[in-house]
């Protein structure tokens, strides 16, 4: 297993309890609890959802077909938002809980929330997303995620202009989806909360992972540094941290933190992935 799969892997069941499958192709092979559905896009084009969605009706049965066919002429026929709204979260909870994909659970639980808008179901909306982009390989879907969640935050900031996680949201859109040209603007939002407020673990993380895809490994260990000072064992910033130092080389610190890491996991399968990995290094 390549090093990025393994972090991958690791990350996905920390963030969002996504499985990754084993392997050793050049991307890893994702699946979740709400499945997921693999785009094929480059990175200059902009995938709709109505592509995705396609591809997600390939997975259904015929009588899933037929109930999915009846709520979206519901949709399309519904004529105030109370009525729309109960469709959208109808919806959702059909590609969630029915099919497990969870590309279409996510929109039209976005869908639904710009309906409510209010902060709370904005927030949550926007974090299915950030959470995916935080483990998601393929740089189109990264747009996408973020693109759809900074346009959710966006509209929660109007709301409540002082949250700092709102903020730290919309710098990870910036840092780690490619909507921008200009990451930076991201960066500095983040900063901004993490200096007048070290102890914000969701900055710092954020942060981290900037640096560390902005190549700045450095930067990037001094931020998991924090976390993992409040947070020992958070096997998130704990592999985190362990890519960085082989990135730049130092494989001594490497495999000390794959071998802390290991030591949390149960799963075997798994901590066979690391031990192999671990002794690539050594």
């Amino acid at each position: 297993m390549k090093r990025q799969q393994l972090v991958l892997l690791i990350s996905g069941i920390v963030l969002v309890a996504l499985l990754y499958f084993f392997g050793q192709t050049n991307t890893p092979k994702k699946d979740s609890p709400a499945g997921s559905v693999p785009a094929q896009a480059s990175q200059n084009t902009d995938i709709q959802f109505s592509d995705i969605l396609a591809k997600a009706k390939q997975r259904l049965t015929s009588d899933q077909n037929q109930r999915m066919a009846g709520l979206e002429n519901a949709v399309i026929r519904g004529d105030v938002n109370e009525q729309k709204l109960h469709l959208y979260h109808q919806l959702a909870r059909f590609w969630k809980d029915s099919v497990k994909i969870f590309e279409p659970y996510a929109y039209y639980t976005s869908e639904a929330s710009k309906l409510e808008n209010s902060e709370k179901s904005l927030t949550f909306a926007a974090q299915l997303f950030i959470d995916n982009l935080l483990i998601e390989g393929d740089p189109a879907m990264q747009k996408w995620l973020a693109t759809n969640a900074k346009d959710l935050l966006d509209r929660a900031t109007k709301i409540n202009p002082d949250n700092d996680s709102t903020k730290i949201g919309i710098g990870a859109c910036y840092m780690l989806g490619n909507i921008s040209d200009n990451p930076m603007q991201g960066i500095l939002a983040v900063r901004e909360v993490v200096q007048k407020n070290p102890n914000n673990l969701y900055g710092q993380m954020i942060l981290g992972l900037g640096g560390k895809k902005s190549g700045q490994f450095d930067k990037a260990i001094e931020h998991f540094s924090v976390i993992l000072q409040k947070q020992p064992n958070n096997l998130e910033a704990i592999f985190q941290i362990a890519e960085c130092y082989e990135l730049k080389s130092d494989k001594v610190n490497a495999v000390k933190w794959y071998e802390t890491g290991k030591r949390l996991i149960s799963n075997e399968e798994i901590k066979k992935q690391i031990d192999k990995r671990i002794n690539e290094l050594k």
